[in-house]
């Protein structure tokens, strides 16, 4: 017999792998970024993804009036940078801690990022305790060398291109 409460839901999640992303906005309300593994493809006409953001969150009255954001997808090494944003970090402070250019929507795009997906919110869905905002693709950014960071199972990994 399975039971689907929420600490039963939430460890069953932490075996679903998922790439790291930092998840940033700039506009009239500020300058925000948070962490997400919460994050995937829509389609790919027009190319969109979706970001679930908790209503809870520090930075949600910010994104919230913004229209734009930037998906920055982490490399392998920058787990510290994930945490920054991932944790208390004073939001100034969040940025200090890595190189930034500005997207073409205004959100700040990590210089360092395996891929940045720079967005326009197109549509947002309240759903429990957050709301999932779908995003179309305005640009893409990727690094030359790729190797990934995910989230399994509490706890970073690095993905790598096998040898050939």
């Amino acid at each position: 017999m399975s039971v689907a409460d929420k600490q039963h839901f939430r460890d069953a999640m932490a075996q679903v792998g998922a790439a790291v992303n930092i998840i940033t906005t700039d506009g009239p309300a500020g300058r925000a970024g948070f962490t997400a593994s919460a994050v995937c493809s829509v389609t790919d006409t027009p190319p969109t993804l979706l970001v679930c953001l908790n209503r809870s969150a520090s930075v949600w009255p910010t994104f919230n009036q913004h229209q734009a954001l930037c998906v920055n997808t982490l490399a392998a090494g920058q787990e510290s940078l994930s945490n920054v944003f991932g944790g208390k970090t004073p939001m100034a402070e969040r940025f200090a801690a890595a190189a930034w250019q500005t997207g073409l929507t205004g959100c700040p795009r990590l210089v360092d990022a395996l891929v940045s997906f720079d967005c326009r919110i197109s549509q947002i869905v309240s759903v429990g305790t957050h709301d999932i905002l779908f995003c179309e693709v305005a640009d893409i950014v990727r690094h030359p060398e790729p190797r990934g960071l995910m989230w399994f199972n509490r706890g970073y990994h690095t993905l790598m291109r096998p040898a050939c």
